[in-house]
């Protein structure tokens, strides 16, 4: 066919586009595409707005906040990554994407995926030893130790991130080309191979592993630690004093990693049709990063105290407007 083009010889095929099929036979359908644009201009508005907060603002250039600042960009390349060019695809119905485009589509959604994870993991580190040590939480949590936890995880995100959709090179695809997905997906596609895709299978099971289930249980363990340090406290009032900084954390987890865990144990023990299915993938990718900065610009202290009244604003900044720099404690 005009879509297939043979590579090396005629036992290897590699196609020169890919069709993706999601969103078929869905009524009303163009309205949910609307929800979607809203929900990225959004999304562009709520986390460029965190970073203006975190950059302008000096007493929130902690290593906490940088974390955040770090959530918040993986957030905002994630969403440029998927929504754009799902609505140019489907809106506009151009379904066909080239090979090429359709690997760099799943890179930079697989990689920020892994970022944010990653990022919460941290978070959960920078909570653990804020109620576990506090006495040691400045010399522990520092610039220096949360840039390298950080620039660690965006190198070895971006390395495996690299090998999984360098794999896909090896696959021949010598008869459809139909991806039944929103986007250029790993499973999907590696199912439409004809030659042995055990090499993908098991990269995909790692990838899996490393970016869901292995933070998840990071994170358990975490607030288990967080719980016995807690259940040390003899005051009511102060554990729940404590706990009350680990609620943003605690909800951006529920946020990102409940949808994905339920949808896929959903989708391993019982039959969801595939347009129900499509649907709740995509609104899992897009919905979180369109919640998270809203929990730490109404959840978080500092990020409420950086917007008080104006008459407050440093002489030296003017141009801030709304923002202000007040001095604020280094609680969650």
């Amino acid at each position: 066919t005009e879509e297939v083009m043979n590579a090396s010889n005629s036992t290897f095929v590699r196609p020169e586009k890919f069709y993706l099929s999601g969103f078929s036979n869905i009524p009303h359908v163009k309205y949910f595409y609307v929800f979607l644009c809203f929900v990225y201009i959004m999304t562009v508005l709520g986390n460029g707005f965190l970073l203006s907060v975190i950059w302008l603002v000096k007493t929130l250039h902690t290593p906490k906040y940088m974390i955040v600042f770090n959530m918040a960009l993986a957030d905002l390349c994630g969403s440029t990554a998927l929504i754009p060019k799902l609505l140019d695809t489907f809106l506009f119905d151009r379904r066909y994407i080239v090979y090429e485009a359709c690997l760099s589509y799943m890179f930079f959604v697989f990689f920020f995926g892994g970022v944010q994870s990653w990022t919460l993991v941290t978070m959960a580190y920078d909570r653990l030893i804020a109620i576990c040590f506090p006495l040691r939480y400045h010399s522990i949590v520092t610039k220096t130790s949360i840039t390298s936890m950080l620039l660690f995880i965006w190198l070895v995100t971006l390395s495996l991130t690299t090998l999984v959709v360098g794999l896909i090179n090896r696959l021949s695809f010598c008869d459809s080309v139909v991806v039944k997905s929103f986007f250029c997906d790993h499973g999907p596609i590696y199912r439409l191979a004809c030659n042995d895709p055990s090499l993908n299978i098991i990269m995909a099971n790692v990838v899996v592993s490393i970016g869901v289930f292995i933070p998840l249980i990071f994170i358990a363990c975490t607030y288990v630690c967080i719980s016995i340090a807690l259940s040390k406290i003899a005051s009511g009032e102060e554990r729940l004093k404590a706990l009350k900084t680990c609620t943003s954390h605690l909800i951006l987890v529920a946020i990102l990693f409940l949808p994905f865990v339920v949808t896929n144990i959903a989708v391993w023990t019982s039959y969801i049709h595939p347009n129900a299915r499509i649907i709740n993938s995509t609104l899992t990718h897009t919905i979180p990063a369109l919640i998270n900065p809203i929990v730490y610009a109404l959840k978080t202290e500092e990020v409420m105290n950086a917007l008080c009244k104006r008459n407050n604003v440093s002489n030296t900044q003017p141009w801030l407007g709304f923002l202000i720099v007040c001095h604020s404690t280094d609680r969650w």
